[in-house]
């Protein structure tokens, strides 16, 4: 079974690289980054839904383009290369595959307002500081009405609509948020990635629909884990690139710091921990594509995979660039922040090796 992406996919890939570095230099999300006030660039987000990104997965009935979930990785790994300072993958990985799972028809006319960009997405589940855990949540929903504080929220400053998980007659599952209502009010917090927000939103009941049953939650988190694989990956692979450049051409006792063995193996575990990742995220994308059962297992894989790869890319980068890539001038702590803030955004790390361990127990369990 070939998991790679076919010819068409690799044309996909080719142009969106190009067309990214002209629009995303690392100049773009340094701006972001450097201006306090700015939740993402509006610029390069107009530019992707000009380009067609915004519709790429969307039904033809609702004005997308009707592409699979893996021409979306294509996209996804491109963005991670570059940083990209836009809530792409909150409203693509997350609210527009809501929306077409679980949606109501009257939902589904969100869709159209993802293609044009002015339906901008967020996931809310967190409460702040502990396990995570969706048994512990104290946000409620009486009468239609949302009650409660969600910290900390990926693109909560940028979104207009939030998908937010709450307690409901004594079942936690996701409820559709109008973000421009009265009684949200919505905090901007400082993190260590910058270019990408982190709100706090407080709910004071609000009006919400409830969207899908109390089994989509895990089922758009699956999904979310195989797309930011892909945007882990790009980030990952292109720390190496840089990291590989940099040992070429930077000299010590006079010759290139790449042939010192100690350089050579820290770049060698670099790539063998991108290909590992970048074979998860394969299997990932391939269980995502064909609705496949074994997507909570490969989704596990991807996430955990990628998560560490990234990671040790972006760290080994630094240390390969010595005390330039320990500057504010360089690029490494760029990839440094994001590295981090992706390990958080659908759940940390030791979440997601347990739902790994989870799914391993099932399989194995399935086998007898």
């Amino acid at each position: 079974m070939n998991f790679d992406f076919s010819e068409d996919q690799q044309n996909l890939r080719s142009e969106a690289r190009r067309f990214l570095e002209a629009r995303c230099p690392v100049a773009t999300v340094r701006a972001v980054l450097d201006d306090g006030d700015a939740a993402y660039n509006r610029e390069l987000w107009t530019s992707l839904v000009e380009q067609g990104w915004t519709a790429l997965t969307i039904p033809e009935a609702y004005g997308g383009l009707g592409m699979g979930r893996v021409d979306l990785c294509v996209l996804a790994e491109e963005l991670g290369r570059v940083l990209a300072p836009v809530p792409f993958a909150s409203t693509m990985y997350i609210l527009a595959e809501a929306l077409m799972i679980a949606g109501t028809a009257a939902q589904k006319t969100l869709l159209a307002g993802i293609v044009q960009g002015t339906c901008i997405g967020c996931l809310a589940i967190g409460e702040g500081p502990g396990d995570g855990a969706l048994a512990n949540l104290t946000t409620s929903v009486a009468n239609g009405l949302l009650t409660g504080i969600k910290v900390p929220v990926t693109d909560g400053m940028a979104a207009t609509t939030a998908l937010v998980a709450a307690r409901n007659e004594g079942v936690v599952r996701l409820f559709l948020v109008d973000l421009d209502q009265p009684g949200v009010v919505r905090q901007s917090l400082q993190t260590l990635d910058p270019s990408r927000d982190l709100a706090r939103i407080e709910f004071t009941e609000v009006h919400c629909e409830p969207i899908g049953d109390d089994m989509l939650i895990d089922r758009l988190l699956d999904g979310a884990a195989a797309l930011f694989a892909f945007e882990q990956l790009g980030g990952a692979d292109r720390c190496l690139e840089l990291a590989v450049e940099f040992a070429g051409m930077r000299y010590a006792f006079g010759r290139p710091i790449g042939s010192q063995q100690a350089i050579k193996h820290k770049l060698a575990d670099m790539y063998a921990n991108n290909q590992i990742a970048r074979s998860n995220a394969y299997f990932g994308a391939w269980a995502l594509e064909h609705g496949n059962a074994q997507l909570p297992l490969a989704a596990a894989a991807a996430r955990v995979s990628a998560c560490d790869a990234f990671w040790f890319a972006a760290r080994e980068s630094i240390q390969t660039h010595g005390g330039i890539g320990f500057t504010w001038e360089a690029d490494q702590h760029l990839f440094y922040r994001r590295a981090l803030q992706l390990d958080m955004v659908i759940g940390a790390v030791p979440i997601w090796r347990e739902r790994l361990v989870t799914a391993l127990e099932q399989t194995h369990a399935g086998d007898h």
